[in-house]
């Protein structure tokens, strides 16, 4: 069975199937309305949850009570990767999450958080807002019953937390290691048992010996995560996550039965999340950073042998859904947006920064 048809009849015949033959939950056109929200962060996790919560308040003050979002974390009404089936199905009205999560249902899906080698998170926002992403967001969405935002972002992500030094591609080879969306799959490719666990489940595995190592965020949320308690080689970039967005998605008829100024309210309390978001990450970074050093965490980078195996491996994962059409068609518009923005970024922030940190020192 090729890959279309695999979309056609796992993600469409189940997932958006689901969307059509139930019913989304009745809702009265008088105010207020209460809308469930389900995350796949678990409460209180760094800067995630943070996210979910912001989106939702925002939206809660934004339309004067018209609409009050409840926010319920990972586990408190469905898992953290069954937000999407609960949404499409109208079990609950919105999700938030990172939409990675959800390349079963569709790969595309993945660009809207993170893909190995893809766009920082300023060549993200460019393509989505004025390249096509949203566009494209709102269009894989619709398959499955959902209206899409951008709601979210971590920044660069770390490269991730393991129980020795890497110095070679061969240290990969059966390495049980937790690396979600296509990331994960291009460390499979490189030999790496990958495992994909909720947030609130990685700090219990890798002190156990689940797993051999993680990703997380960055050193803001790791820290806050407490793996520097288990293991203190920590590398700080990664090749899987560049720039990653979160989403904010509500089940396509609830978001028809609202009014278009609420409506917008939701478009513009996701887009004021993302940026808020990753303001809180970066402007946290720096200072979690120097206290995981202090307290004993070497910091790494990976040997050049590493970042190549890596980028083969991203290369082959990218390449193998390209008979599906919507896939090579979001595919290709990201990265021909990243491209154009990140000629002249480098040319120019990237030079600025490099002399700066020169004359500075």
């Amino acid at each position: 069975m090729d890959r279309r048809s695999f979309l056609k009849t796992s993600a469409l015949g189940g997932t958006a199937a689901a969307a059509t033959t139930l019913a989304a939950p009745a809702i009265a056109q008088n105010s207020p309305r209460t809308l469930t929200m389900v995350t796949t962060w678990g409460r209180g996790l760094a800067g995630v949850h943070d996210s979910a919560q912001r989106v939702a308040d925002s939206i809660t003050a934004m339309s004067d009570g018209s609409l009050n979002v409840e926010v319920k974390a990972a586990g408190e009404l469905v898992g953290a990767f069954e937000v999407f089936d609960a949404v499409t199905a109208g079990q609950a009205d919105m999700y938030h999450g990172a939409d990675y999560y959800f390349v079963g249902q569709h790969p595309a899906y993945a660009f809207f958080t993170a893909v190995p080698f893809g766009m920082t998170a300023q060549e993200l926002v460019n393509w989505y807002y004025f390249d096509g992403g949203m566009q494209l967001h709102d269009e894989l969405g619709e398959i499955f019953g959902l209206k899409s935002f951008l709601a979210g972002n971590t920044g660069a992500q770390a490269g991730g937390w393991y129980r020795k030094e890497v110095t070679g591609p061969e240290d990969f080879n059966g390495l049980k290691f937790r690396m979600p969306g296509l990331g994960g799959e291009a460390l499979g490719k490189m030999g790496a048992s990958v495992q994909n666990l909720p947030g609130a489940e990685v700090y219990q595995a890798l002190a156990s010996g689940a797993i051999d190592g993680t990703e997380w965020i960055g050193p803001w949320a790791d820290e806050k995560a407490g793996f520097q308690e288990i293991t203190k080689f920590y590398y700080a970039a990664g090749f899987h996550e560049p720039g990653a967005g979160l989403s904010l998605a509500t089940n396509r008829e609830v978001f028809d039965s609202l009014t278009p100024a609420q409506q917008k309210i939701i478009e513009v309390a996701a887009g004021d999340t993302h940026q808020w978001n990753l303001a809180q990450f970066l402007s946290n970074n720096g200072a979690a950073l120097q206290r995981l050093q202090a307290g004993g965490v070497k910091v790494l980078e990976f040997p050049d042998s590493v970042w190549d195996a890596m980028g083969k491996a991203s290369a082959e994962t990218l390449g193998q859904y390209m008979d599906d059409d919507l896939y090579a068609k979001i595919h290709d518009s990201a990265m021909a947006s990243m491209k154009s923005s990140s000629g002249w970024l480098t040319q120019a922030e990237g030079a600025y920064r490099a002399q700066r940190d020169r004359v500075l020192g």
